[in-house]
């Protein structure tokens, strides 16, 4: 076995092998770019290596910034990740010739199925069913536009290399297909240095629906079944399970059958994902294969038991794998939520800053990795404790940190894993409620809307999800008027307790003790709930229209995170305090929440609300990032869709359109200056 091993990547892929790797007694080494320098992966490594300023292009995927790191430091093998430099056969050549194991596959096998163009080819003569499309170079937009209408619209337009929804659009039309070509290739070229792009259908009601196959040296290959990856923004997964809701034995057979030929075909060895798209009748195709471990490859371990990663290390150290196809059972459900840093009221688009909160909600173990001893820990070295349900976190990031405009948005991955998946939705639920981050835009309230989401409970899902259940956006979600009313009795309890503290601070005057009345009035969710108090040293007895409702807690006024049961039922609530009440934070809802006496609620019902500012004058920056272009001058007309400007920001290129037919009254930036969120770039007449 190894007993040094490079890890060249960063946040929490580098993190999780680190956790591997040291459980199995091996060293390990870091690489860090400047924006890196204090970063997460760099404490938890044995050693850390600078490698170059922050862009990717000129430190992590420079091949020869990773060799020397690897001579310094005596390092064995390297393990790649996910990204930059897993799917690069320029890199594991390199890696070969210094005699240095690559842990994932050989380079020819890169070089076939890391090419999404060679690997659809070598799938349709290994028998696996593909999506029609162009394999053909595509010269320039005319060309890409002209195909696009051959094959039909809508089509998916993607990079050749790489993954991670990076240099990836669907086009439904002659002017999205043009738009979407450059901007395919921009980031493409950005990304992964190479900017090849093919075209293909787009299959409609589509779920995507991924094999895991793992295979050794000695002609081993089995699929560790399948992970259902169908929530997707940008084309990039935001929630996963395993298994799929969807699939049959029959289907899910036939599936790993043909990523495994696959796999063999191409005498792939190490772990890897063959990704179908599977549509209402269960018709699958192949979209690529990734060779690499894959983001989510959590909720597979969840439901088998296997390290992933230690089998890698194994694998590539020349190891047998100890389990046949018949070995591998499903055992309960896993569903893995992805954090990232970027603000769903914005559609989506990321975020930067520092973590001035970073809070998981506590681990505990369960399921076959609980029973195999295969528990990953949040932290090396760490004993969850057992429980009935697992909860997970892997992450990159810590409180006080860092989130860097230059990489990935991604901050951590939650996961649950229960029995049934309906305990594992619930799970999630509470896992997300107590998962407290502040300090920049975050997408933890549409994880939580989407737990309740009634489509997603029932798992009737497709990759057009988001698309088709927030056409407008994330605006927060709606909670049911059972869940307000627990939510206004907890408030109020809440609100109690603190004014009892009040009435208890020193230097008030004497003989005037103030008296905490039994009635008040809750305004929450535009709701006016008059509510009764009684109180007992164990909790609260709170009446609403006549219901009683009993709510206990031990939580103190201060405390940022509030757990109550509510008539018996769990509620967690991220708690800020406000003038006479709470900003409370529960299931994807952000509720000003305001708790006075009747006389109070009277006045505040005369009360004038204050109207937002107009900004339709103006194009706001939606994000941090870089401006790349300005497409219009002062004094020019715009119509309705046209775009103005474009923003680069973590990888992503966004177009910014007009809403409305305007005149252009000023630009006020200019390609290259770097924008804050809500910063003016033009001003419209």
């Amino acid at each position: 076995m190894f007993k040094k091993i490079l890890i060249a990547n960063r946040g929490e892929i580098a993190c999780r092998v680190i956790k591997t790797a040291k459980k199995m007694g091996i060293q390990t080494v870091a690489v860090y770019s400047d924006a890196d320098r204090n970063a997460l992966h760099v404490k938890m490594a044995d050693e850390a290596v600078h490698i170059g300023p922050p862009p990717a292009n000129q430190s992590y995927i420079v091949i020869d910034r990773i060799m020397e790191a690897i001579r310094r430091t005596g390092a064995e093998a390297v393990h790649p990740g996910y990204g930059f430099l897993s799917e690069n056969m320029k890199f594991a050549e390199a890696l070969e010739k210094e005699g240095v194991t690559f842990i994932g596959p050989p380079s020819p096998a890169i070089e076939a199925m890391g090419d999404k163009i060679t690997s659809k080819k070598l799938a349709q003569e290994a028998g696996v069913s593909t999506v029609p499309g162009y394999m053909g170079l595509i010269a320039d937009a005319d060309e890409a536009v002209k195909i696009s209408k051959e094959i039909g619209f809508p089509v998916m337009i993607k990079a050749s290399a790489g993954g991670g929804g990076k240099g990836m659009r669907i086009a439904w039309t002659e002017q999205e297909a043009r738009e979407g070509f450059e901007s395919s290739k921009n980031e493409a070229a950005n990304s992964f240095g190479d900017d090849r792009i093919f075209i293909e259908k787009f299959v409609t009601q589509p779920r995507h629906i991924e094999i895991q196959v793992l295979a050794d040296k000695h002609g081993n290959c089995v699929y560790v079944h399948e992970r259902e990856c169908s929530i997707q923004r940008r084309n990039q997964k935001v929630i996963e399970e395993a298994p799929s809701p969807f699939l049959d034995e029959a289907t899910r057979k036939a599936m790993g059958e043909q990523a495994v030929a696959l796999a063999k075909a191409v005498g792939y060895t190490s772990a890897g994902t063959v990704e179908f798209i599977v549509d209402g009748q269960k018709n699958f195709y192949f979209l690529e294969m990734n060779t690499r471990l894959q983001v989510e490859h959590p909720v597979t371990e969840a439901i088998t038991g296997i390290d992933l990663v230690e089998q890698m290390i194994r694998v590539a150290a020349g190891e047998t794998l100890p389990f046949a196809q018949a070995d591998l059972k499903i055992n309960g459900w896993a569903i893995e939520s992805r954090l990232y840093a970027e603000d769903p009221y914005r559609n989506f688009l990321p975020s930067i800053g520092r973590l001035t909160r970073y809070r998981p909600p506590v681990e505990t173990a369960a399921g076959p990795m609980q029973a195999a001893d295969t528990w990953v820990p949040a932290h090396p070295g760490d004993h969850p404790p057992a429980a009935a349900t697992g909860v997970r976190n892997d992450t990159g990031v810590y409180e006080g940190g860092e989130i860097s405009m230059y990489y990935d948005p991604m901050i951590a991955k939650l996961c649950t894993w229960a029995p049934s998946r309906a305990e594992a939705i619930e799970q999630m639920r509470l896992a997300l409620d107590e998962f407290e981050v502040e300090g920049i835009g975050h997408n933890l309230p549409f994880l939580s809307a989407v737990m309740d989401h009634p489509k997603f409970v029932s798992g009737d899902i497709s990759t057009a999800f988001i698309a088709e259940e927030y056409p407008e956006g994330f605006l927060g979600a709606t909670l049911p008027d059972a869940e307000i009313t627990r939510v206004a009795a907890s408030a109020a309890a809440m609100h109690r307790v603190a004014e009892i503290r009040r009435t208890r601070i020193s230097g008030r005057l004497d003989n005037h003790e103030r008296h905490v009345g039994e009635h008040w009035v809750v305004f929450t969710a535009g709701k006016e709930i008059p509510v009764r108090i009684t109180a007992d040293k164990q909790g609260s007895t709170v009446e609403i229209d006549g219901r009683k409702l009993r709510v206990e807690s031990d939580w103190l006024p201060g405390q940022s995170l509030a757990r109550l049961t509510v008539d018996g039922a769990p509620l967690v609530m991220k708690v800020d305090r406000l003038p006479s009440g709470f900003r409370l934070r529960v299931r994807g809802a952000d509720l000003k929440t305001y708790v006075r006496r009747p006389r109070a609620a009277e006045l505040a019902r005369l009360m004038p609300e204050k109207l937002p500012p107009d900004t339709s004058k103006f194009l706001l920056c939606p994000m941090p990032g870089l401006v790349v272009r300005i497409n219009v001058e002062a004094g020019d007309e715009v119509q309705e869709g046209q775009a103005l400007a474009t923003v680069e920001a973590m990888k992503m290129e966004n177009i910014l359109r007009a809403e409305r037919k305007a005149v252009v009254k000023s630009v006020n930036a200019a390609p290259g200056e770097s924008l804050k969120v809500d910063d003016v770039i033009i001003e419209f007449e």
